[in-house]
């Protein structure tokens, strides 16, 4: 296949952009059926891609992906009338009989960059953002998913102008060479390290960007817990697509006196869910690749497994796995799992907990099981994450009306909802005056001016 000229690709979204075309609202709405109706046309073709890349059931490729798109389309389909209507604000009556206004209008193109863990959601919810705002969008999937970059690639070809909406497939030096071009909007998900290399890139050219990064993230159990819907619900939290999620629990810090007991309800849901060999379960996902495969097999050497630890480097399969014993300075404590390794440590007081969470980089999630009123509020106050949960795992996700996103290390802006919206629209601000009136004070020679000038502020 002929390399694509990323510049004249660029060229040829400018001119299209500069039609106007994008802005119109009643363009915006029709492609956001179509976007709606190329998901559920081919959802059967997206889940086998999906079998194919990450063996995902497909109760977790809807649950994960297509649901959460089409959702996120119905929400901008029912909203964008409201949300792309100027805004009117108040005006000092210095400037009288001025009127003040906040225009939302498009950036222009962006670039969307999108992971391989969920393929089909983390590519086209940030697309439905920018196609509700008016923009022309690129994206650019992880060839890492190859059977769903695929089906993606075809879906957006089919149903969109090329000039407005287009797809590139490639690896590490194609992510560059698209980085080395202006655009007007960057939205990247991906690792830490990655993410920093989007920033600097996007630094030259001064192009605003969204980073959707991922973290540690805690999951804090008090003593008063009720252990069986805690440890469900963990155990949910942590082995949806095999742990392959930005926000999926990377470590469990458990009250010391209820720990033993947390243990055996999130050994027994486990196996519940799973059975005693995950391998044949219909429901457990499967690791990206043998590269990653090994680099989570590298992560066993540490405390004591009490479940899974079994691997399958062919297969591609790491067990569900429990692992006791950790004290915080292993390995598998330095950087985000990204699989099926659930390291459980105690804490003997609530503050040790919170320091404990605190030394390490601000994670994306962060999870705090307790009945305790105040010591929820507590954690929040004390604590800093992108979002979380009281007493759940990973659902804040997949609620339209919260804005996702990271702080620090796990990212920077948020989307979801009109956080979509808003994440790829500049807020131009106007004010509209007329020629009847015109406040003179204002205007050299000052003399008095100020005194009136004050009140008038």
């Amino acid at each position: 296949m002929a390399p694509i000229d990323i510049k004249h690709l660029a060229a040829g979204h400018r001119a299209f952009f500069a039609t106007g075309a994008t802005k119109d609202l009643a363009f915006r709405l029709t492609q956001l059926r179509v976007l709606r109706k190329a998901l559920t046309d081919n959802e059967d073709a997206i889940f086998h891609a999906l079998k194919e890349d990450l063996n995902k059931p497909a109760f977790e490729a809807y649950g994960g992906e297509t649901a959460i798109v089409i959702h996120e389309i119905d929400q901008a389909l029912r909203h964008l009338r409201c949300w792309s209507k100027p805004r009117r604000v108040s005006t000092p009556l210095a400037y009288f009989p001025a009127r003040s206004f906040i225009y939302p209008v498009p950036y222009g193109v962006a670039l969307i960059i999108g992971p391989w863990n969920f393929p089909v959601q983390l590519m086209l919810a940030p697309l439905v953002g920018a196609l509700a705002a008016g923009n022309c969008a690129v994206l650019k999937p992880s060839i890492t998913a190859p059977h769903t970059s695929r089906i993606i690639t075809k879906l957006i070809k089919e149903n969109f102008d090329p000039a407005y909406v287009s797809i590139i497939e490639g690896g590490a030096e194609t992510a560059q060479a698209l980085l080395e071009e202006r655009f007007d909007y960057i939205f990247f998900t991906g690792g830490v390290s990655t993410g920093k290399l989007v920033m600097a890139a996007a630094a030259k050219h001064l192009t605003p960007v969204t980073l959707e990064l991922g973290g540690k993230n805690a999951c804090i159990v008090d003593a008063d817990t009720p252990l069986d819907i805690a440890a469900r619900r963990i155990v949910f939290g942590k082995f949806f697509n095999a742990g392959q999620s930005c926000v999926a629990v990377d470590y469990v810090l458990a009250d010391r006196r209820i720990k033993q007991a947390l243990l055996s309800q999130i050994l027994k849901y486990t196996i519940e869910f799973y059975g005693e060999d995950a391998s044949r379960s219909p429901d457990f996902a499967r690791i990206v690749n043998e590269h990653h495969v090994d680099r989570l097999r590298g992560l066993l050497h540490a405390g004591d497994i009490l479940i899974g630890g079994g691997s399958d480097r062919a297969g591609r399969y790491i067990a569900p796995t429990v692992i006791d014993g950790i004290t915080g300075s292993e390995p598998i404590m330095e950087d985000e799992i990204f699989g099926p390794l659930l390291p459980v440590i105690a804490y003997d007081d609530l503050t040790g907990a919170i320091e404990f969470v605190n030394r390490r980089p601000r994670a994306l999630a962060l999870y705090f099981f307790s009945r305790n009123k105040e010591r929820q509020e507590r954690v929040l106050a004390e604590t800093a994450s992108g979002g979380g949960c009281i007493n759940d795992t990973v659902v804040h996700f997949t609620v339209p009306g919260l804005p996702f996103g990271g702080i620090g290390d796990s990212g920077i802006g948020s989307y979801h909802g009109k956080a979509s919206f808003d994440a790829f629209t500049h807020e131009r601000s106007i004010i509209r005056n007329g020629f009847l009136v015109d406040v003179f004070l204002r205007y050299p020679p000052y003399h008095n001016h100020l005194k009136w000038i004050r009140k008038l502020f």
